[in-house]
């Protein structure tokens, strides 16, 4: 009687032992498996400070006008990415960014067709050194660096990213041709005139005006050289009158640290300021192409299978408290990412592609 108890208490362990072992080893995983879910982690945060950090980062929304003050923006951002880094990089792949879907081709190929867009257009050839403006943990520099043979400089505000990158390049045999640098991209440690070509991928968003970073990579690209960006931006159908509108928005910035989302029309005019010479202008998110949410939408299944994987290993002690309110507000920002594309008010993909003026020669200025 006693071994038949044992055993009927031992199966539904035995189960639960199994399920977990199935969400984390076998579902959890990313597509890109360069993080697993019981390394999860606050980044450059302890462990313990993981909780307090969330509540840090959500005081900023509290106080509005901490926005509008841009010397505390680079903090906020940096919190964020400690706060996401090994989230995404589980949950999402390496590369924290949106691409059109592609008939036929998995997120994984239409991600890697999108990076590889963007270097064809700013027309490197090998050896060129060229710059990737908030590179992540460099899933676009190793696609854009295979791709071209061009030694791809990044450069990001997180350490912690920092570290990541260098190991994945070094994994994927690319870190000769790449190279990542901590640093803020609004005072980048990088002389005048000294890259062939430049490209930020869904990073520009971050900076609390755009002038000024684009001023930076002006200042650093080699005269006649060219740089193309994929913006966040509200669309021609947003309208500021509308509170759903309004809320759809809000949503995306709190839960993307965002200082506060442009207006398409604002991108082009920020370039000219500067000094570029804006050569092309487009919403890649447009039709004919397919939308870039249907892999959010595809993923409500998969977020929720992580959401309870998350809470699983936050109860256990393995993931730092506070793991748990961070993905639920991922979790949160999916669903207004796809208001955002399914209304039309929103893309992640406006791409502006802008050169750098040839310097005039002295008989030309004189004359």
């Amino acid at each position: 009687m006693v071994s038949n108890t044992s055993n009927a208490r031992a199966l539904p362990r035995a189960l639960i032992a199994g399920g977990i072992y199935w969400f984390v080893c076998i579902l959890g995983p990313a597509e890109q498996k360069g993080k697993r879910a019981v390394d999860l982690s606050g980044g450059s945060i302890s462990a313990e400070k993981v909780q307090d950090n969330y509540k840090q980062y959500w005081s900023f929304f509290r106080r509005p006008k901490e926005i509008e003050t841009a010397e505390k923006v680079p903090d906020f951002v940096d919190t964020f990415y400690n706060l996401v880094t090994d989230i995404y990089e589980w949950g999402w792949g390496q590369s924290f960014h949106f691409s059109p879907s592609i008939p036929g081709k998995s997120h994984l190929e239409a991600t890697r067709l999108h990076e590889e867009m963007a270097v064809d257009l700013i027309n490197v050839k090998p050896g060129d050194r060229i710059l990737d403006v908030g590179c992540g943990v460099g899933g676009p520099m190793r696609s854009i660096a295979a791709h071209s043979r061009a030694k791809v400089v990044g450069i990001t505000i997180n350490d912690y990213q920092v570290s990541r990158a260098r190991m994945h390049n070094k994994k994927a045999g690319l870190d000769s041709l790449c190279e990542v640098v901590q640093g803020n991209f609004l005072e980048m440690p990088f002389p005048e005139n000294s890259f062939d070509g430049a490209y930020s991928i869904e990073a520009t968003c971050h900076a609390p005006k755009l002038e000024e970073v684009y001023a930076e990579i002006f200042r650093v690209l080699k005269p006649g050289s060219l740089y193309v960006s994929y913006e966040w931006v509200t669309t021609d159908k947003y309208e500021s009158s509308d509170p759903e509108h309004v809320e759809v928005i809000q949503g995306i910035e709190r839960g993307d640290a965002l200082p506060g989302l442009r207006n398409y029309a604002d991108i082009a005019e920020t370039a000219r300021k500067v000094g570029f010479e804006v050569v092309k202008e487009k919403d890649l998110a447009k039709p004919p192409a397919q939308p870039w949410w249907t892999r959010l939408k595809m993923g409500r299944i998969a977020y929720w299978r992580n959401h309870i994987v998350v809470t699983i290993l936050s109860a256990l002690g393995i993931a730092p408290k506070g793991t748990v309110d961070v993905h639920e507000m991922l979790f949160k920002t999916a669903d207004y990412l796809t208001k955002g594309g399914d209304t039309g008010i929103f893309t992640p993909m406006h791409m502006i592609l802008c050169r750098k003026p040839e310097k005039k020669t002295e008989e030309t200025s004189n004359s």
